[in-house]
């Protein structure tokens, strides 16, 4: 459904894309993950036909991106950005109504999709309340409901849970997860490693403006290793000094809780020699625990930093809102 080859773009001397390649099949969630300033947004915007690449091709449902951009927007897709762009003054039952309207839709065929919608995103007892008196997640979700007006084969949703609480996230996520099952191809943009590892069938992993690995989260995470061992150190010298003798293979670090992780493929006579290793006087670590690999894990290991810690200075590889 969607192809990409070689996608660069930049905005003055700022390079944001470096040549990114990007194949989805149709059907199920495919998730680009990366920092701010990955180049997230500016691949959805390309993708969804918004911005022209300085270099590269696109098709869309075989359509090319450029040449065929009336009839993709038209037929075949839709993008619901980071933040809700619904009218507020205006019920959600009206939003809807009028986004049928400027879809081509008769004013019967908008009602009826309209109640359809909002059936769908359990938003009928709100229908006739303005938006907003809606919470974030209620925005969210009619604003998605918005981008299903046309019936799109494909949607593209750029981090669309940002800004909402724990559980509003979870609902939409069982949204789109519900989705899918209706056929529509989704392509989501996300910072939250737990979102794409709950929703995505597939991952690529961009930064620095292109692609640094793809694969289901299985896959990433076997990159890095099967499993990690959490060691505990006794006290912040012990912390330290473990610390140094594992170097670049702790691939986290929490000095708040004097914790390092190494990865390890479970076999246990590695694991006895890793903790002969780092302390060989059996002192220096209090308590371990082995646990399955996160995409935290693959996020630093092929990154250098984690998701939540994103360099401020990556920021500047992607103007803001682009």
């Amino acid at each position: 459904m969607i192809e990409a080859t070689g996608l660069t773009k930049s905005y003055g001397d700022v390079r944001v894309l470096t040549g990114v390649d990007l194949r989805v099949a149709k059907g199920g969630v495919f998730a680009l993950l990366g920092p701010n300033g990955a180049g997230k947004t500016t691949t959805v915007r390309i993708l969804s036909t918004l911005t022209r690449p300085d270099g590269g091709r696109v098709r869309i449902a075989g359509l090319d991106a450029v040449r065929g951009r009336r009839m993709i927007r038209r037929h075949v897709i839709s993008l619901t950005g980071q933040y809700a762009t619904v009218d507020e003054l205006l019920t959600g039952e009206e939003n809807l109504r009028m986004i049928g309207r400027l879809r081509r839709l008769s004013r019967s065929a908008a009602r009826r999709r309209a109640a359809e919608l909002l059936e769908r995103f359990d938003l009928t007892e709100a229908a006739r309340r303005r938006v907003a008196t809606y919470s974030g997640g209620m925005r969210r979700r009619l604003d998605l409901a918005a981008g299903l007006i046309g019936a799109p084969s494909v949607l593209f949703l750029d981090e669309p849970t940002t800004g909402l609480d724990p559980r509003s996230r979870q609902a939409l996520w069982q949204v789109i997860a519900d989705l899918v099952t209706t056929g529509v191809t989704v392509l989501l943009t996300t910072q939250y490693l737990e979102e794409a590892d709950r929703l995505a069938d597939r991952i690529a992993l961009l930064d620095g403006g292109r692609i640094v690995a793809e694969g289901t989260a299985d896959d990433l995470k076997r990159r890095v290793a099967a499993h990690r061992l959490d060691l505990v150190l006794a006290d912040t010298d012990a912390y330290t000094a473990a610390e140094a003798v594992l170097g670049a293979r702790a691939v986290h670090r929490d000095p708040g809780r004097l914790t390092l992780g190494v990865p390890t493929d479970g076999d246990a006579a590695r694991v006895r020699a890793l903790l002969d290793e780092v302390d060989p006087t059996r002192t220096a670590v209090r308590t371990f625990s082995m646990r399955t690999a996160t995409l935290d894990d693959v996020f630093l290991a092929l990154t250098g930093r984690t998701a939540q810690t994103a360099s401020p200075a990556s920021t500047l590889t992607e103007p803001t809102g682009v």
